[in-house]
Order: C-alpha cells, then structure tokens, then sequence
C-alpha cells in the first residue's frame, strides 16, 4: 500500500488508536505521544505491502504501547536501584531550598556577629558545640540562669533578623527557651 493510503487509514483511526493507546498506557498524553511516534514511522512501515492496514495500524499500537510499559517498567526498575545503592539521594534538597537556606544562614551568621561577645559564645557553645549549659556558665564566669537568658536573647536577635527579611523561620528554628525545650 502507498504511504499516503497508510497515512490517511492512520487519520481515519486515530480517534480509536487514541483510545487504544490512552487505555494501554494509562495516560492520555503517552498515547498523544505513542501517536505521534507511529505517525512518524509510517515513512518505514510503508515500504511493504500491507493487506489490512486498519489491523496493521492496531498491531502497530498494540506493539508502541507494549514497548513503552515495557521501558518504563525497566527505568522504575533502574532508578530504584540506584537509589537503593544511593542512600539518602532521593532527600537532596532542589536548588531552590539550598538558595533560600543559603541565604537564611547568612541572615543568621549575620546576627551572630552582631550579637554581644558573650553571648554569641553562648550560643556558639550551646547549639554547635552541643555543651550543657552548666558547663557553658563555668568557662563564662556567670550562672546557668545567666546562660539560659543570653539564649533567650540570641533567638530573639536571630528570629527578628529572620522576620525583618521576610524569612520564614520554621520548625527548625523554633526558640529554644535556654534549657533546650523548643517553644
């Protein structure tokens, strides 16, 4: 058969080949793009002569739809496995949070060097460090009371730094209340 016959069997059946192929894969738009590949094909398939091009047509679909479940049963089944042998790749943040933490973290480091002396130590021996707090108060010469409200202070200085730049501060920088319970 010529190709344009083949070619116009095609637009005749391509509200049914639709179906067919939406049915098969699952997705209106892989069948839009099944169609598309078959379309593009029928300069090869119609080299040979074809003696029932409507069922040739459907064969033709049939097959696409089969290769492509095919293929994309494989790339799931590849991805898993690099992610299994990738451990914690599928939490990777996306460009856009290492941006906006990026420029969260400068507000913040900004604020610390703003802050007091002492009581950026504090903080830097408290939440860094991960020192206890009485042990913080003995290096300092002053009370553990005293380190729990220059904490107090310091969380205040950072969430209004973070506030002032329209940062959201988030779960992640709740204030501490110096005793190391979050509010």
């Amino acid at each position: 058969m010529a190709d344009g016959g083949l070619r116009a069997i095609f637009l005749e059946q391509r509200a049914m080949l639709l179906r067919l192929l939406a049915a098969r894969l699952g997705s209106r738009d892989d069948a839009e793009d099944a169609l598309q590949d078959m379309w593009l094909r029928l300069d090869q398939l119609a080299d040979r002569p074809v003696a029932q091009p409507a069922a040739f047509l459907y064969r033709v679909a049939n097959n696409l739809a089969t290769d492509r479940r095919i293929a994309g049963a494989r790339r799931g089944a590849r991805d898993a496995a690099w992610l299994g042998h990738q451990p914690g790749a599928d939490d990777l943040p996306d460009a856009e949070r290492v941006l906006v933490a990026r420029d969260q973290l400068a507000l913040v480091e900004a604020a610390i060097a703003e802050m007091p002396e002492r009581m950026a130590c504090a903080l830097r021996l408290y939440r860094i460090e991960g020192r206890p707090q009485r042990e913080i108060a003995a290096d300092l010469g002053i009370t553990v009371s005293g380190v729990e409200k220059l904490l107090q202070r310091a969380y205040r200085l950072i969430h209004a730094r973070l506030a002032a730049n329209g940062e959201e501060t988030g779960a992640a920088c709740r204030q501490d209340d110096g005793r190391g319970l979050r509010r």
